[in-house]
């Protein structure tokens, strides 16, 4: 079996490309020109040359793939222009789909974020199913991920073959851009985040959302969206855990309520910056509180031992998650 993995040099995508190598795919990772390929070391990938913006190489890099994983992305917060944005994460999902159709391929996994997930008026935990709107979207990143999985639903409605996976907040190994996360958790072990946002996050390990890929591929329904989730924690929680493992720095405790996210983020001081980078993470509205239910009882595996089913893409006992994500920031800020 043959799989193309668009965004393979980045840190869910390498993941996913480690992963299906691990499973015994023959694995051809899509490269634009001069990416960083610091992530794809030691892996004997077929490397494909192309861009999202240009079908024709998006033709030949999927021909002869049996599956697609598309888990490029422009994950970029705070753009002066967001046409890019728009450019990458929906017209690009447009071409990628419109070549695989053309080239047969039998299966396609989506990679969609946690920020697309509605969230119930009552403060329970939003799932697959809870009804959300392109309104409820604050900010570029989280708009266009919901016009491409509306685009996405469309193609699977003309007979597309696609199952939607959404990650929540991936941290871990290989994050070496870092992503906007990742460099919140970076400032954080350094001693740079002076104060919090009274918000909260979901932490997944990113080796478990390449994990939960798979599973969808092998068990996940046709035009179903499932959850990649570990823990749900409050961002002081999350600033607690890395000051441990950073050894020393001291959690901040000054946190600033929600509705300042917009203020802090118009400051021009170090410190405050920090912690705008915390506010603009992509759950930053207190998308904590997401349930991996569907993903857990369609694509799991039965426990025997527990008599329960297995999530989808956690594979680690609670507590742990957290802290092997985190550790590779730590070291790095050290």
């Amino acid at each position: 079996m043959r799989a193309l993995v668009t965004g393979a040099t980045g840190f869910v995508g390498a993941a996913v490309a480690r992963a299906l190598h691990n499973a015994g795919w023959q694995v051809r990772a899509l490269l634009r020109s001069g990416s960083d390929q610091r992530n794809l070391r030691g892996l004997p990938l077929e490397l494909a040359a192309g861009d999202l913006n240009d079908p024709p190489s998006l033709a030949q890099a999927v021909g002869g793939c049996d599956a697609l994983f598309h888990v490029a992305a422009d994950y970029r917060l705070g753009l002066a222009d967001p046409e890019p944005l728009y450019r990458t994460n929906v017209e690009g999902t447009r071409n990628v789909l419109n070549a695989a159709r053309h080239a047969g391929v039998a299966r396609i996994v989506y990679t969609s974020s946690v920020a697309t997930v509605g969230l119930p008026a009552d403060g329970s935990p939003g799932t697959e199913d809870t009804n959300v709107a392109l309104a409820d979207m604050i900010g570029h990143y989280k708009r266009s991920k919901f016009l491409a999985e509306e685009l996405v639903r469309e193609f699977v409605r003309a007979g597309g073959p696609v199952v939607i996976v959404n990650p929540s907040t991936p941290v871990g190994p290989g994050d070496i851009k870092p992503t906007p996360t990742g460099q919140m958790v970076v400032d954080a072990a350094a001693g740079r985040t002076p104060a919090y946002v009274d918000t909260g996050l979901n932490i997944v390990h990113v080796d478990d959302v390449a994990a939960g890929h798979l599973r969808a591929f092998d068990r996940g329904r046709i035009g179903e969206r499932y959850i990649l989730g570990g823990e749900n924690m409050t961002l002081h929680e999350i600033l607690v855990q890395i000051s441990r493992l950073a050894a020393g720095h001291r959690t901040s405790d000054c946190h600033t309520p929600r509705c300042c996210h917009s203020l802090t983020q118009q400051r021009g001081s170090r410190g405050s910056r920090a912690v705008a980078r915390a506010s603009r993470s992509k759950r930053c509205a207190c998308r904590a509180s997401t349930c991996t239910s569907r993903a857990t009882r369609r694509c799991g595996s039965w426990d025997t031992a527990g008599g329960r089913w297995r999530s989808l893409s956690r594979t680690r006992s609670p507590g742990s998650v957290s802290r092997d994500c985190f550790r590779p920031a730590c070291r790095r800020a050290a």
